[in-house]
């Protein structure tokens, strides 16, 4: 597999429509698997960029549009999370931007360069930690950092591990087999694992879903506290409110499918150091759940006679900015949620 360095292909760019049907004929060169010839990466640009994207699957009734037109870009070092009901294609989108499925319709870029399939510069933690049973944390991880960098000898790519099985509080446990460990446990291996590689993008598909409430509240804290360290980029899907209220910069509404869309994209004005602790002591806390939860149950199933009142332009979706009056820096006061903060709201 390939290990692209996007400064090493300084191919010309303008950003023309011209320019990238003619990027998605070219083929795939040494060096560059995952990515279409012909653009390269433009210093100005955001690390991902979703053009129009469209998806659609064959029905008996003729064709499914799962989503349509989605645009979104997103920064380095960017936490986003996807918020939207079963079937609206969350997990479709994050297929895409794995290589793992290819778009009906749009444009997908990493740096400025159109992706045409999997690569080790976007790693992916799905719901079930998928470890291979017959090899140690330290070998599961081990294996995914020589695919990486086949030419590292052995001790290397061990202190290169070991690094990451701190990173995600294992020490100790480096022999230890999956069938040894908790499922909280695991789910921290496939953390290390993905983030061992170093990719330029995490792909999270809810991976803590499967976990107990107590178990999912310190990996969230532990995501966080690993994504200060690193500035690592991540694109996440959840059901779970109050998860993307405390791990997200930004939040992406999706509209109800089929034909779903990007309704609005919410800026999470909450510190930066938020801890499940003192999250919902923040001015802010309560609005921006309102706001989410409002759109959930109500707003998204109308969507449609939303925008047919208001302006909507899909290549720029409105971004929110829930307990911050317009036009303003400072806190509006906003009334505490009829249901407690305590409660789990997942949808």
């Amino acid at each position: 597999m390939e290990q692209p360095l996007d400064h090493q292909h300084p191919v010309g760019h303008s950003g023309h429509r011209s320019d990238r049907h003619a990027a998605r004929r070219g083929s795939c060169p040494p060096g560059q698997g995952g990515y279409l010839s012909g653009v390269s990466p433009v210093s100005d640009q955001p690390l991902i960029k979703l053009e129009g994207v469209t998806k659609r699957y064959p029905a008996k009734a003729g064709v499914t549009t799962v989503f349509e037109n989605v645009w979104l870009s997103i920064g380095q070092g960017e936490f986003v999370c996807v918020i939207g009901h079963s079937g609206c294609g969350k997990t479709t989108i994050l297929n895409i931007l794995a290589g793992l499925e290819r778009p009906s319709e749009g444009y997908v870029f990493v740096q400025g360069r159109e992706i045409s399939g999997p690569s080790l510069e976007r790693a992916v933690i799905f719901q079930s930690h998928a470890l291979l049973p017959w090899l140690t944390v330290l070998g599961n991880i081990a294996f995914a950092v020589k695919s990486r960098w086949p030419d590292w000898d052995r001790a290397r790519v061990r202190t290169h591990c070991q690094r990451y099985i701190d990173l995600v509080n294992l020490s100790g446990s480096e022999k230890k087999r999956p069938a040894e460990l908790s499922g909280g446990m695991k789910q921290r291996v496939g953390i290390a694992r993905a983030l061992a590689i170093q990719p330029k993008i995490l792909l999270m598909d809810e991976p803590f879903s499967a976990l107990d409430a107590l178990t999912r509240g310190v990996l969230q804290e532990e995501v966080l506290r690993i994504c200060a360290e690193t500035r690592q980029t991540v694109f996440m899907i959840t059901h779970d409110v109050d998860e993307a209220i405390l791990l997200a910069d930004k939040i992406v509404l999706m509209t109800n499918g089929p034909k779903a869309r990007i309704a609005e994209v919410v800026l999470n004005t909450l510190p930066r150091d938020r801890t499940r602790h003192n999250l919902h002591h923040h001015p802010h806390y309560y609005a921006i759940r309102n706001h989410l939860i409002d759109f959930l149950v109500e707003r998204s199933r109308n969507f449609d006679r939303e925008i047919a009142q208001r302006p909507y332009d899909p290549r720029n979706p409105p971004l929110i900015m829930p307990g911050i009056s317009e036009g303003a820096s400072r806190p509006v006061a906003a009334a505490p949620a009829a249901q407690p903060a305590s409660i789990n709201m997942r949808l």
